[in-house]
C-alpha cells in the first residue's frame, strides 16, 4: 500500500472513531480522495512568535507536507487574498483568506447534509476542492456545482479535481447569489461563514430541500444550522452545535475599524454582566443575537490596561466596559444602546437554563432571520 493510501485508511479511521465519519459510502469517499493531491501548490505554517501572527509556506518536497495533508487540521493555502504558498520564501503577517477546511469538519458535514442518489447539491465556495471530490465522488460529477469567489483559488480546485478524476459544475461568482441556472437544489451546502441566508438560497432550493450553513456574527461565535425550506419560501430547522467555525464569506467581512468615535463620552451606569460573560461561546452567540453587526476588540485610551470595546460601525454605536472596584461599568453611545440588548439577552437565556445550542431553532424568510431558545 503506497504511503498516501496507508494515510487516508489511518484518517478514516481517525475519523470514525471521533464520530464525523459514520456511513459507508462517505468512509469510501476519504479511502478514495487523495487530499494532497488538493494541496500540490502547498499551504501556509502558522508561527507564532512575541509579536503578529505569522504564515511561512509548506511546500510539497517539505517532508512535513504529506503527513499534514492527512492530519485532521485545516491548512491555509492563501493568505491576503492574492498570496499563495508558492509565492513567498520567509513569513508573511497577513490574514488567512482561503484553506483547506479540517477533515473531521468537511466530513460531519457531508454526514449532516443527509443527501441520497440521484440528489443535485450546491456547494458555496469550493475553497482548495477536497470536499467538492468528496461530493462528486458520493453522488457523480453531473449532480455536483460548486461556486468560488476568487478565480484563482477556483482555477487550482479546478486542476485538483481533474488529476482526482472529477468534473463538476464550478462557478467563478458570488455564492451569495447562488447559482439559478442549476437549480432546484435538494441540498445547499456552505464552506464559509455567514451572517444572513441569502434569498437567493432559498429560491433555489426545491420545497423540502435542504440549507447547512454556518451562521455567525462580527463577534466571531458561530454554529452550523440546518434548514428545511418549505412552499411558501421560508425555512425552518435547528442549530447543531459542536462550535462550527468558517472564514466569512467575504462579502459578510466586517468593516475596518476606522476613526473611533469619543469613547471618553457617553452615559455611564453599572452592569451585572461582564465583558468576561462573552468569553463563553454560547453567552457569545446570544450575545451576537442583539448586536450581530458588532465587533469586540480591547482598546488603551491612556496607556493604562485595555477595556472591552464594542462596535457597531455601520450604527455608529458603541460601548466601553470597565471595572471599577468590583463593579462593572458600561459606558454607551450612539443611536442604539448595545449593551442593554446584550445584556437583556444573555439574562433571559440564563434566565431560561442557559440551553445548549443545540435546542435552538431558526427560521428563515426572504427578509428576516429568526434564532429562538426554549425556556
Amino acid at each position: 500500500m503506497s504511503d498516501d493510501k496507508t494515510l487516508r485508511q489511518d484518517l478514516a479511521d481517525r475519523l470514525a472513531v471521533d464520530g464525523h465519519l459514520r456511513s459507508p459510502q462517505w468512509r469510501q469517499a476519504v479511502l478514495d480522495t487523495p487530499r494532497h493531491e488538493f494541496l500540490r501548490g502547498g499551504y501556509f505554517r502558522r508561527v507564532d512568535g512575541g509579536g503578529p501572527t505569522g504564515w511561512e509556506p509548506v511546500m510539497p518536497e517539505d517532508p512535513a507536507w504529506l503527513p499534514a495533508a492527512y492530519a485532521d487540521d485545516s491548512l491555509v493555502t492563501q493568505i491576503a487574498g492574492a498570496i499563495a504558498p508558492g509565492d513567498i520564501q520567509g513569513r508573511i503577517l497577513r490574514a488567512p483568506t482561503s484553506s483547506s477546511t479540517m477533515p473531521g469538519l468537511v466530513v460531519r458535514m457531508l454526514e449532516e447534509l443527509r443527501v441520497d442518489d440521484g440528489m443535485r447539491v450546491l456547494e458555496i465556495g469550493t475553497g482548495a476542492g477536497y470536499s467538492t471530490a468528496l461530493l462528486c465522488h458520493r453522488l457523480g460529477d453531473d449532480l455536483v456545482t460548486s461556486v468560488e469567489v476568487d478565480e484563482e483559488v477556483s482555477t487550482r480546485a479546478r486542476i485538483a479535481l481533474g488529476t482526482t478524476g472529477h468534473v463538476p459544475h464550478l462557478i467563478v461568482g458570488d455564492g451569495l447569489a447562488g447559482v439559478p441556472e442549476g437549480g432546484p437544489y435538494d441540498r445547499i451546502v456552505t464552506t464559509c461563514g455567514i451572517l444572513d441566508v441569502p434569498p437567493a438560497w432559498l429560491a433555489q432550493t426545491r420545497p423540502g430541500g435542504q440549507i447547512l450553513a454556518t451562521v455567525c456574527g462580527w463577534m466571531y461565535s458561530s454554529e452550523l444550522a440546518r434548514l428545511t425550506v418549505d412552499d411558501d419560501g421560508a425555512a425552518h430547522g435547528r442549530l447543531l452545535g459542536g462550535q462550527v467555525s468558517f472564514m466569512l464569506a467575504r462579502p459578510h467581512l466586517p468593516p475596518p475599524l476606522g476613526v473611533l468615535p469619543d469613547l471618553a463620552s457617553g452615559d455611564e451606569r453599572e452592569t451585572a454582566l461582564g465583558p468576561d460573560a462573552l468569553d463563553d461561546w454560547t453567552a457569545r452567540f446570544v450575545a451576537q443575537l442583539a448586536a450581530p453587526r458588532a465587533q469586540r476588540v480591547r482598546i488603551s485610551s491612556d496607556g493604562g490596561e485595555p477595556d472591552d470595546v464594542i462596535l457597531d460601525v455601520g450604527a455608529g454605536s458603541w460601548v466601553v466596559l470597565h471595572r471599577d472596584g468590583g463593579r462593572w461599568i458600561v459606558r454607551q453611545g450612539g443611536p442604539d444602546r448595545l449593551w442593554d440588548g446584550i445584556e437583556d439577552h444573555v439574562d433571559r437565556w440564563r434566565r431560561d437554563g442557559a440551553p445548549d445550542l443545540d435546542r435552538f431553532r431558526i427560521t428563515v424568510t426572504p427578509d428576516t432571520r429568526t434564532i429562538t431558545w426554549p425556556n
